[in-house]
């Protein structure tokens, strides 16, 4: 796994996270569990190898009423292209 961090010069930052299809499946589980128990929590840490970076990302069921500040978006599409196995 490697994350990086893109300072876009604007007081916005851009996170990149890159997964080898292992660790997408260790992804997927870990989110499924948390769905089904919502008091967990997991981490994506870091080896704090280097000058520094992303330290640790903590994922968690947000218990709050509070509208969000990021969102989801789909996968990267070329116009026209519609995402595998997904009926439209």
């Amino acid at each position: 796994m490697n994350a990086t961090l893109d300072d876009w010069k604007n007081g916005w930052f851009g996170v990149g996270l890159g997964l080898a299809p292992a660790e997408v499946d260790a992804l997927i589980a870990h989110l499924q569990r948390l769905k089904a128990d919502p008091e967990q929590h997991f981490h994506i840490a870091s080896e704090y190898k280097g000058n520094g970076g992303i330290g640790d990302i903590e994922v968690f069921v947000d218990p709050t009423a509070v509208p969000g500040n990021m969102r989801l978006s789909s996968l990267a599409l070329k116009p026209g292209e519609d995402i595998p196995g997904h009926a439209v």
